[in-house]
């Protein structure tokens, strides 16, 4: 089981989603934080304790893309897990050259997102 010091952070503009991921992680044994859009997640504060970011790409305002951008820019290397249901041509190519630890699909299977968080905890 994960230590649950490992905060994980969910950006989702649909509440169902995050509270789903909320409840799944932190069976999983993490800490987790929810925020409906990016410029949420920018005026929390976030970078206390930072481990892993599922962000999803479609969202008011600024996009999951255009944060990951974001936080490029201010050499934030909180490691990316996108996550979308509005798939389209050349969105994952896009999302992997951002730095994307993974790239889901929605609907995902939770083991896949249990396997990319995992992949955050080795260092990948």
């Amino acid at each position: 089981m994960a230590d649950a010091k490992l905060n994980v952070w969910i950006v989702d503009d649909d509440e169902s989603v995050r509270d789903s991921l909320r409840l799944m992680l932190e069976a999983s044994g993490y800490a987790v934080c929810k925020f409906k859009s990016a410029e949420d997640f920018l005026d929390s504060g976030f970078g206390v304790n930072s481990f892993c970011l599922i962000l999803d790409i479609r969202l008011p305002g600024m996009s999951g893309f255009n944060l990951q951008e974001h936080l490029l820019r201010s050499q934030n290397k909180i490691p990316v897990i996108f996550i979308t249901g509005h798939d389209r041509d050349r969105m994952e190519e896009e999302a992997m050259s951002l730095g994307a630890i993974a790239y889901l699909r929605k609907p995902f299977d939770e083991q896949h997102l249990l396997e990319a968080i995992r992949l955050v905890e080795r260092g990948a």
